[in-house]
């Protein structure tokens, strides 16, 4: 049997997870720019809605790649400190130079702040220039966990790079296989990288049509989606993946 940790953007997708069969989440707000940080008010509703789902919160200050200011890296370790305070099982982080390298001394300074709770290095670890050593690197570190595509848009397709990423963990580190898991794929997933854990994101579009009455008044830049529309998690949509994934 595989678990599957699904990424939320709000304390409706999380309890939504819940419901469908997930044993842990990866709680985000703004998902439309890869995950950014959760405010502390949808944290705490999750937890009381919840209290034994674990909830990984994604600290990431804005979108456009992961090498911060000095001001920006202040924010997400108070960010890290409060979201712990306040119920969050971990955090999810990524810290790298300009070159694309890991950043050491911040994620070591994060990680004093994480404690004993759960620590994963997100994605970034994707466009790191050697893969191989950055988990070697992160495992020194005592980082819990990985998430990864293996370098490539989804984990099918950067399966080789992730079996070798688990081979070389040698179960010093979790390797966390994400995105473009589906119920179609679930199962070849599951047979492919024999992880506990698989990562995914079960979205669907839903309309709010009280913005519908004056077309001419926007709110946000051009997406690709109209502004009536947004997504949320349904949970027979996260009870699909998981019976999906684990078929004989």
């Amino acid at each position: 049997m595989v678990s599957f940790e699904i990424c939320c953007g709000s304390a409706e997708d999380a309890i939504a997870a819940w419901k469908g069969g997930a044993v842990r989440v990866e709680l985000n707000s703004d998902l439309f720019h890869g995950g950014l940080t959760p405010s502390i008010g949808t944290l705490t509703v999750v937890k009381k809605a919840v209290p034994n789902l674990k909830v990984i919160c994604m600290v990431r200050p804005r979108e456009g790649g992961f090498h911060y200011s000095d001001l920006e890296f202040q924010v997400m370790l108070e960010d890290a400190a409060q979201l712990l305070e306040h119920g969050a099982d971990g955090i999810a982080f990524g810290f790298l130079h300009e070159d694309g390298t890991i950043d050491i001394k911040r994620c070591q300074k994060m990680l004093q702040v994480i404690g004993e709770k759960e620590s994963v290095f997100h994605r970034a670890i994707d466009v790191v220039p050697d893969v191989f050593d950055a988990v070697s690197l992160l495992s020194e570190l005592g980082v819990t966990r990985i998430l990864t595509s293996g370098q490539k848009p989804t984990a099918l397709e950067g399966a080789e790079t992730i079996r070798q990423m688990i081979r070389i963990a040698d179960g010093r580190i979790e390797i966390l296989p994400g995105s473009g898991i589906r119920p179609h794929n679930a199962a070849r997933c599951r047979e492919l990288f024999q992880t506990p854990f698989l990562h995914a994101s079960m979205h669907t579009i839903i309309c709010d049509n009280s913005l519908a009455h004056h077309s001419e008044i926007h709110f946000h830049g051009n997406t690709l989606l109209p502004e009536t529309q947004y997504k949320i998690i349904l949970p027979e949509n996260v009870a699909d993946l998981i019976n999906q994934a684990n078929k004989n």
